[in-house]
């Protein structure tokens, strides 16, 4: 079911040539702004995730709206996002939290590993990288 072997730089190509356009896109991160927003949570990002951010942060595609760092991103801002999951819906700081799923979130375990967190708890669902996450969950929505 998962893909082991997948590449982040693969799967972030097929990402982006999916890229659809909206009225008001959004803009990749600095580095900066990814170092403040590690700053203001407190957690160091899993090299998938920075570099998911750095080169893929932008792409709106499907249903799934990963979080943002960049100023002025609404409901996608990341900081808000993680402080909403953890302070309120009981997700544990272990995880960091980087879609919202009605009600429910995708985070990231300090391993690489994508979970589900399910607003009753973990489910046990995850996905061994962000790279199988993206593919098998984002793109081919399964």
């Amino acid at each position: 079911m998962y893909l082991e072997s997948m590449e982040l730089l693969e799967v972030i190509s097929e990402l982006r040539k999916l890229n659809q356009p909206v009225p008001k896109p959004s803009r990749l991160p600095t580095e900066d702004e990814v170092r403040a927003a590690e700053a203001q949570l407190g957690v160091s990002f899993h090299e998938d995730f920075r570099r998911f951010l750095l080169e893929a942060g932008d792409v709106v595609y499907g249903t799934h709206e990963p979080a943002v760092v960049t100023p002025d991103a609404g409901h996608l801002d990341l900081i808000h996002m993680a402080e909403t999951a953890w302070d309120e819906d009981g997700v544990p700081l272990s995880l960091l939290p980087f879609c919202f799923d009605n009600g429910n979130y995708f985070c990231m375990n300090e391993a690489g590993e994508v979970v589900y967190w399910d607003h009753n708890g973990t489910t046990g669902e995850k996905w061994p990288d962000l790279a199988s996450w993206i593919k098998l969950v984002w793109i081919e929505g399964g």
